[in-house]
């Protein structure tokens, strides 16, 4: 039995769900193996996976209908439901990683995304390595927030090194924790897509879910858990293998960085390139390398990143 909430906003609820909740029930009925209850402007489910993904499409389909056109009848219920097809292929159910809180399905969305999932499946520890916005990091909390919901593990842990992009934690109030806070903000926002607030509360403050800077994992033995290091072109290799030397049983570790953004001082080795060259035959480990081809922000992004790609290359041949 799975369980998926879709949160409504910016809607009507009247226009939406119609009067008395007629157009939810009219749904419902369409899926009488599946639970559907509307309570304010939430629309809980709960059935199997593959009757989720149909009722899913179905609510979505309303929802962009609503938003071009103000409300919903009871005939564009009955014409949605008619259009949905009957069934969904295995292969669909098995690409989704979790429901996201707004109704949307997080699954890969590029061949090395999918390299990155199959990656995590078959190894314990996987380095994800590649630019910004190619989805390594959100990924990668996506396959932990998986684990934890299938009780593969008791909790999530999230770190990053101390190491600021051209900026000087010193001056910022509080302790180490509250300094970096700050620099985990994409952290907490793939978090807020993948589960409810008040769920994502309870397990923040019982540390089901723990966010913390590096420095906090030494002298600690990880167990029972999905642990993730983000950032990890910033780490020195004494603090990576300080970290390495954490996991304990029944624990997947994923380590995530952009090879092209280290901002430890001059001269200072990176420890993620290190341990990627010393590890790389070592089997149970897993490297899958993202590029351009994966970025998924603005379109802008990915010709960034290839003209700073053969600036660099051709100032590297002027080197030589």
């Amino acid at each position: 039995m799975v369980e998926k909430i879709i949160t409504l906003e910016n809607v009507s609820l009247i226009d939406f769900l119609g009067v008395e909740n007629k157009n939810i029930k009219e749904v419902a009925h369409a899926f009488p193996k599946s639970k559907i209850v509307s309570r304010g402007n939430e629309i809980m489910i709960k059935g199997n996976a593959i009757e989720i993904l149909k009722i899913n499409d179905v609510l979505q389909a309303l929802l962009d209908h609503y938003h071009r056109f103000g409300k919903i009848t009871e005939d564009n219920v009955l014409g949605y439901l008619k259009q949905e097809e009957e069934e969904h292929s295995d292969q669909m159910v098995n690409d989704v990683l979790v429901f996201g809180t707004k109704g949307s399905m997080i699954k890969p969305k590029s061949p090395n995304q999918v390299k990155l999932v199959e990656a995590s499946r078959k190894n314990d520890l996987v380095f994800a390595m590649g630019p910004a916005g190619t989805g390594k990091t959100y990924i990668a909390v996506a396959l932990a927030v998986r684990a934890l919901k299938n009780k593969e593990v008791r909790k999530i842990i999230i770190t990053r090194p101390a190491v600021e992009a051209g900026e000087n934690l010193g001056f910022l109030p509080g302790d180490l924790k509250e300094k970096i806070d700050p620099y985990l903000t994409p952290i907490y926002d793939a978090l807020d897509d993948m589960i409810p607030a008040e769920k994502l509360k309870y397990y923040l403050e019982n540390r089901v879910i723990e966010i913390a800077p590096l420095a906090y994992m030494r002298g600690r033995t990880l167990q029972n858990a999905f642990i993730l290091l983000d950032e990890a072109q910033n780490t020195t290799p004494m603090q990576i293998k300080m970290f390495l030397t954490r996991m304990g049983q029944n624990s997947k570790v994923i380590i995530t960085g952009d090879k092209s953004q280290v901002d430890l001082p001059r001269r200072q080795q990176s420890g993620l390139i290190e341990a990627a060259r010393i590890l790389k035959d070592i089997k149970g480990i897993g490297f899958v390398e993202l590029d351009g081809k994966d970025v998924l922000r603005h379109r802008l992004v990915k010709d960034i990143i290839e003209a700073y790609d053969a600036h660099e290359f051709e100032s590297e041949k002027k080197d030589a």
